[in-house]
């Protein structure tokens, strides 16, 4: 698996051929984040990972078709 980026996309390959355009819209963090954030990511057969983003998403929610499942605290408004 591997994980590129555009100005308005994610792209992840999969190993059996299969390419996934993922709006960075969906995960707020990564759409904030510098080219050079987002190019940290930590790749494993489950998912993708940021450290420094505290941003996990999994291969199975990507292939549902999942946005960002976490939720602002009501403390933050």
């Amino acid at each position: 698996m591997a994980a590129r980026f555009d100005d308005d996309a994610m792209w992840v390959d999969f190993e059996d051929g299969r390419t996934l355009g993922i709006p960075l819209a969906w995960f707020p963090r990564l759409l904030h984040a510098s080219p050079e954030q987002r190019a940290a990511v930590e790749l494993s057969p489950y998912g993708l990972h940021w450290d420094a983003l505290d941003e996990d998403i999994s291969v199975d929610g990507l292939l549902a078709g999942r946005r960002d499942m976490t939720r602002p605290s009501r403390d933050a408004a």
